[in-house]
């Protein structure tokens, strides 16, 4: 297996991994499965959908201890972010997992990402234990690497999202709403219609993200200049676009699945990547916050769409 294709394969299963069922190592979520059949009875229309019912395995006891301690929990994850990366956050979300608390946030900002940290609780003294706050390996890194990729391409993303807002206007689909996005997206770079993954240690992006851990108010034309175009790898980001259909009982729009891909094919104006291509029914899995059922339509790799 070549290099590229290693970023690829990264790439997707990291979107798959962060745009649906978030198993955070001892945090287990519901697997695919489950919410296609036990879960069967938590879909909800996409439009309702604001993040609430999500859950993470095991994680009732903790869940009531962090909400009675929400403060702690919040200053807990703000210190975190802001020794660990320099970077203020604000706090949308808290969900208890099976040993604390899984907080989800979003950069205040010109960088602009969502992610989550895991705040560990003692849940025989019901303590919030702050100094030891974690993430998944690498999951912020990411997380801010795809904030400064959409700051250093601001023009090519205008563009994504003024076609995607053209498209969503002209037919019978929409996204997610902000607030799902706010309370349990924790994807790095998302907008209601896509999000972005980045691969790890990615020689490209890895000198914008050590000027903007030593300064975070380094001007965007410095950061733009450190961005080495020579290193860049697109197949290694990833844009996963995922759309949902308008009106329940409707089955995702074939038509317009082929009009989208056709469309991301011919666009030169676009971030450079490695574009995938999801069309739902107009469900959504309250629970897993997991749109993907066996009638989505799919174009992700080895099918999907390289821009370099």
């Amino acid at each position: 297996m070549n290099a590229k294709q290693k970023l690829i394969i990264y790439g997707i299963g990291l979107s798959l991994f962060l745009g649906g069922c978030m198993n955070m190592d001892n945090e287990e979520h519901v697997d695919s499965k489950e919410a296609t059949g036990e879960y069967k009875d938590t879909l909800v229309r996409v439009q309702d959908y604001k993040g609430d019912g999500y859950v993470l395995r095991n994680g009732e006891g903790a869940d009531k201890i962090a909400e009675e301690k929400s403060d702690e929990v919040k200053k807990a994850a703000k210190d975190f972010f802001m020794e660990k990366y320099k970077t203020d956050v604000k706090v949308h979300n808290i969900v208890g997992n099976v040993d604390g608390a899984t907080v989800f946030v979003e950069s205040t900002g010109p960088v602009h990402f969502f992610t989550t940290a895991i705040v560990p609780i003692d849940l025989s003294q019901k303590k919030v234990v702050g100094d030891d706050v974690t993430s998944l390996d690498g999951d912020i890194e990411s997380a801010i690497q795809g904030g400064l990729y959409h700051l250093i391409f601001d023009d090519e993303f205008n563009n994504l999202d003024q076609y995607l807002s053209k498209i969503v206007s002209q037919n019978e689909v929409v996204g997610k709403r902000k607030e799902s996005l706010e309370n349990v997206g924790g994807a790095g770079y998302m907008t209601p219609y896509y999000y972005l993954s980045t691969p790890p240690d990615d020689k490209a992006i890895q000198p914008v993200y050590e000027a903007y851990l030593k300064d975070p108010g380094t001007p965007i034309s410095e950061l733009k200049s450190l961005f080495s175009k020579a290193d860049f790898v697109a197949e290694g980001y990833n844009i996963t676009i995922q759309l949902y259909m308008e009106n329940e009982n409707v089955e995702p729009d074939k038509k317009l699945f082929n009009k989208v891909q056709q469309d991301i094919k011919s666009m030169s104006s676009i971030p450079k990547g490695n574009y995938s291509v999801i069309i739902n029914d107009n469900l959504i899995n309250e629970k897993v916050d997991d749109g993907i059922k066996d009638n989505s339509l799919q174009l992700t790799f080895p099918d999907s769409i390289l821009k370099k």
